[in-house]
């Protein structure tokens, strides 16, 4: 019967040893990779931007009066094309942007959904991240507010968008959040519109939580910083 006593309390304490080596692997270690993945990205766009090699896309946003300019070119797949800056949770939070929403994509910073429209284009671009473990990107997610500006650059233009309502709670299934004209989003016709998504809640996936935004502003990379992220 000791034997019997010690074998099992020897097998809990092996059991709860394994879980508490997942759940700091989860909550620690995917952090850590995350984060030297998202800043590797981030330097490698820096990078690219500083040799004058442009992302695919880059300028989008630009259409001249009367004109029909040619489609941008296609984002590569897996590839980062711009940097996200979200003021409200902090002026230290930058993310890359890369092209698709599969995991491992989603590992090393946000991702595109690649049927939507690219960067300042007309439609919506939307664009998904974790809120929680891979470095937790959105997990401040349920603070945004109206009126609060998410920022992007391609690396040769600025662009500001403005947050329109407070985070949508919905359905894995309502995938009409992406729309070009979402149908819950308020927006009344064709324009130039930003998607977020990400999981709800904090620490489960059951729901996801939206926000809406529009283009506020364009401005050159030439001329700095956009107002949004001045201190």
């Amino acid at each position: 019967m000791r034997v019997l006593v010690r074998t099992f309390s020897e097998l809990c304490i092996t059991v709860g040893a394994l879980i508490v080596l997942f759940v700091v692997y989860v909550l620690f270690w995917t952090g850590v990779k995350a984060d030297h993945a998202m800043d590797s990205q981030i330097d490698a766009l820096q990078d690219q931007w500083a040799r004058g090699e442009i992302s695919a896309g880059a300028g989008a946003a630009d259409e001249p009066a009367g004109t029909s300019p040619a489609e941008p070119a296609p984002y590569q797949d897996g590839k980062p094309f711009a940097v996200m800056y979200i003021p409200r949770f902090g002026f230290t939070w930058n993310k890359p942007v890369l092209q698709g929403t599969g995991t491992d994509v989603l590992k090393k910073g946000l991702g595109h959904y690649a049927s939507t429209a690219q960067l300042g284009q007309k439609g919506n671009f939307s664009v998904a991240g974790h809120r929680r473990t891979y470095g937790d990107p959105f997990k401040d997610f349920p603070k945004l507010r109206p009126g609060d500006p998410v920022v992007l650059t391609d690396g040769t233009t600025w662009f500001t968008y403005r947050v329109d309502r407070r985070p949508y709670r919905t359905l894995p299934g309502d995938i009409g959040v992406i729309d070009p004209v979402p149908r819950k989003s308020g927006f009344d016709g064709p324009g130039r519109y930003l998607t977020l998504t990400t999981c709800e809640p904090e620490w489960g996936h059951s729901h996801r939580l939206i926000v809406w935004a529009h283009l506020d502003a364009t401005q050159p990379v030439e001329a700095g910083k956009p107002e949004a992220l001045r201190r």
